[in-house]
């Protein structure tokens, strides 16, 4: 079994960066990679590591490469690259949130160079990215899905084969379907027991304790009681993986009405200047439902 002690990482956004440091915290990160400098910089100055100025440089002295970019195209680049400066027998984890078939081409273009691939991508938000405990959906093979497990279990709590390359993707949609349906519900309701006049608070807690409660209640609730929404997850980035979803059904000739509505919703609160903000921001647009004039 092949071991990992050199990882590089690309891509320094809201999830990359503390994914990025856990790793350094387990000792395996060596290089990192961000189309914005400076981003890089920080986090070499904060770890030791080296903040490459470009892809080639990142793959000189790593053995694994981890990928979290924002589009499939995006990761096709990354990939192209990657195949050809990494070494044969060298492993790329890709954490992005693409389609099935962007990873299955992923891992086409490396195996040419018989470079690995697993298709990895994560759920739990920044916070999970920050705590390391992230639930990592993984796509590929079983051999090189355990010799990965030191990089894997550095970035996630849950960590599971879901199958060949591209099962992780699958399974990410799934839950990004499942997100899209509890955003709305939550949203919903609380500015339902707004209008009603209700104790946001005590709602919150005891319709969470119930048959109705989850980690989106719980932990988004008091930020949309509160009229705040601070990042967890993008409105933007989840609206560009709901049309990931959008197409993979739509190639099984369906449409799914919480995806097609949650797309509509998340495309007002894009054109009102709030694609920044987290998901939570739905709460936003029904509020307005009972009181036009709400922000």
């Amino acid at each position: 079994m092949n071991t990992y002690s050199k990882v590089g990482f690309i891509g320094l956004g809201a999830m990359g960066y503390p994914m990025a440091l856990n790793l350094h915290k387990a000792g395996l990160l060596t290089a990192v990679f961000n189309r914005t400098h400076s981003k890089a910089e920080t986090l070499a100055n904060e770890t030791g590591c080296l903040a490459a100025n470009d892809i080639t440089t990142l793959t000189k002295d790593c053995d694994a490469v981890v990928v979290c970019v924002s589009a499939d195209q995006d990761v096709l680049d990354v990939v192209d690259q990657l195949a050809s400066n990494l070494r044969q027998a060298a492993l790329v984890i890709d954490c992005s949130t693409v389609s099935a078939g962007t990873a299955r081409a992923a891992a086409q273009r490396l195996a040419k160079n018989k470079i690995d691939f697993l298709d990895c991508p994560v759920s739990g938000g920044t916070e999970g990215a920050r705590q390391g405990t992230l639930a990592i959906m993984c796509g590929g093979d079983a051999k090189m899905f355990a010799s990965a497990q030191p990089i894997l279990s550095a970035l996630g709590k849950r960590v599971v084969l879901m199958g060949p390359v591209g099962a992780g993707q699958a399974t990410k949609a799934v839950n990004q379907i499942a997100v899209a349906g509890i955003a709305q519900a939550v949203s919903e309701a609380l500015a339902f027991a707004e209008a009603e006049g209700l104790p946001l608070d005590k709602v919150i807690d005891v319709v969470g304790s119930g048959a109705a409660g989850s980690w989106f209640m719980s932990h988004r609730g008091p930020n949309m009681a509160a009229g705040h929404y601070p990042l967890g997850f993008k409105v933007a980035l989840h609206e560009k993986d709901l049309k990931i979803v959008q197409q993979m059904a739509a190639a099984r000739g369906v449409q799914l009405p919480v995806v097609e509505m949650t797309l509509l919703h998340y495309r007002r609160l894009l054109e009102s200047g709030h694609g920044d903000e987290d998901i939570s921001a739905l709460h936003r647009l029904k509020r307005r439902l009972f009181n036009p004039r709400s922000s």
